[in-house]
Order: C-alpha cells, then structure tokens, then sequence
C-alpha cells in the first residue's frame, strides 16, 4: 500500500465565509487555523499548502470566557529603557482594529516556517459585516452550530 501524497494541480482551494457574531474566540481560531492547514480533507499532505482561503466577519463581535476581556494582556517592548507596553483584550477589541485578535490568535495555532506564513495569506478578516469577496461565491461556516460550547 503506498502513501498518497497530493500535487500541486489537485488542491483545490475553496471560499468559507464564517460569522464570528458570538462565537467563542480560541474555539474559532482553532476551526479556522484548521481549514487554513486542509486537515479537515482526507487527501491532507502536511507539506503542501491544501487549505481554504477563510473570510471572518463581524470581528468586533467574538467572545471571550471568564474575565479575559479585562485580565488577558498583550505585551511589546519599544526597544527604549522602561519601554514595556501593554493593552487589555477589551482595549484590543474596542480599539481601531479589532480583527487583529483574530489573526494573532490564528497566527498561535499555525506551524511557524514558510508554509505557516504562506497558509496566513488566506485568511481575510473584516469588522464588520460587508467584504470584497462576494464574486468568489463562498460558502457558510456555521461555526457556533458545531457544538453548544462554541456560541455564547
């Protein structure tokens, strides 16, 4: 029996749409990092990018359990003496940009090289409700259907 390995000219990438509208944020992240990778195909080849280009909507709207919104901080450092920064989830999602939690926390879940960076660019999370990728004809992923845990 030999091991089947997928070529370049087989992938065939699809568009999912997923509503992140109360749906529970690392529970997201992880269904997300796992389209992104292709392990949900049963003709998944770890070295080769199989994945889903994935578009989240309404970004602003996660959720995050127990006391994260307020206790759970981001850090980064200037560079300059005494120059450790921090913001608050709540900060992070209130803030200019509330997709950027979203990536961050599918970013985590995704192997770091060259395939990790290059199954990121196919993930495209907006804000609100309205994207750019509607002549793509993406179907639904009903995320917060999967299981009970993952609305709120």
């Amino acid at each position: 029996m030999k091991t089947y390995n997928a070529k370049p000219s087989e992938v065939q990438k699809k568009w999912v749409v997923v509503d992140a509208d109360g749906v529970v944020l690392g529970r997201l992240a992880s269904v997300i990092s796992m389209r992104l990778r292709g392990k949900h195909l049963t003709t998944y080849t770890p070295n080769m990018d199989m994945g889903d280009n994935v578009i989240v909507i309404n970004a602003e709207k996660v959720k995050l359990t127990g006391n994260k919104l307020a206790d759970k901080t981001f850090y980064w450092h200037t560079g300059h003496p005494g120059g450790i920064k921090g913001r608050t989830m709540g900060q992070l999602l209130g803030g200019r940009y509330p997709e950027r939690v979203i990536i961050k926390a599918v970013e985590r879940m995704i192997t770091r090289g060259p395939l990790g960076r290059q199954q990121m660019k196919n993930l495209r999370v907006y804000a609100g409700t309205a994207h750019p990728h509607e002549a793509q004809q993406p179907e639904v992923l009903d995320v917060g259907a999967m299981n009970p845990k993952n609305k709120r």
